[in-house]
C-alpha cells in the first residue's frame, strides 16, 4: 500500500459539499482508503479568467492503485461531479490533482508526480503541511513548510 496525497478544489456550486462528496466517492474506490482530509481553505483563484473564490483541501489516502490508475479514478470522480474541461485554470465544479504518490517521481505524457506546480501553490502547500508537517517534496528535498515560507517571502527556487 502506498500513501498518496490528492489536492481538492471547487469554485462553482456548493463548494464544500462537492469536496465532501468527492472524498466520499474516492473512499468507495476499491484499493483506496481515505485516511485524513485537511481543513478547508478559501482561496483566491490563480491565473485564468475572472472567477469565484475556491475552497481547497488535501486528502491523504492509502492505495494499492498505481499512479496512473489513481489519476484515472480522480478524473472519473471529477466527471461524476460535472467537471467540464474548458479554459485552462478556469472555474470548475471539482478539481482533483494527484500531488504525491509515495516517493514516486514520474514524468510521462498526461502524468507528472509530484504535481509539477505544487511547490508554487500556497493553496496546496498549506493543507499539505497541515497533514504532514515534516513532509518533504521528493524532488526538491525541501519541507512543505519551507516551500510555503518561500512563497510568502518570494524566494521560490
Amino acid at each position: 500500500m502506498t500513501v498518496a496525497y490528492v489536492g481538492l478544489g471547487s469554485n462553482l456550486g456548493d463548494r464544500r459539499a462537492t469536496l465532501e462528496g468527492a472524498v466520499a466517492e474516492l473512499g468507495l474506490t476499491p484499493g483506496v482508503r481515505v485516511l485524513r482530509v485537511s481543513s478547508f481553505h478559501e482561496t483566491d483563484p490563480v491565473g485564468g479568467p475572472p472567477q469565484p473564490r475556491y475552497v481547497n483541501a488535501v486528502a491523504e489516502v492509502e492505495t494499492s492503485l498505481g499512479p496512473r490508475a489513481l489519476l484515472d479514478r480522480l478524473r472519473a470522480v471529477e466527471a461524476r461531479f460535472g467537471r467540464e474541461r474548458g479554459a485552462r485554470w478556469g472555474p470548475r465544479t471539482l478539481d482533483l490533482d494527484l500531488l504525491l504518490h509515495g516517493e514516486d517521481v514520474i514524468d510521462e505524457p498526461g502524468l507528472a508526480v509530484p504535481h509539477p506546480r505544487m511547490a508554487e501553490r500556497a493553496f496546496v502547500l498549506a493543507p499539505l503541511r497541515e497533514l504532514v508537517p515534516d513532509g518533504r517534496h521528493p524532488v526538491l528535498g525541501r519541507t512543505f513548510s519551507q516551500l510555503l515560507a518561500d512563497l510568502t517571502t518570494g524566494a521560490i527556487r
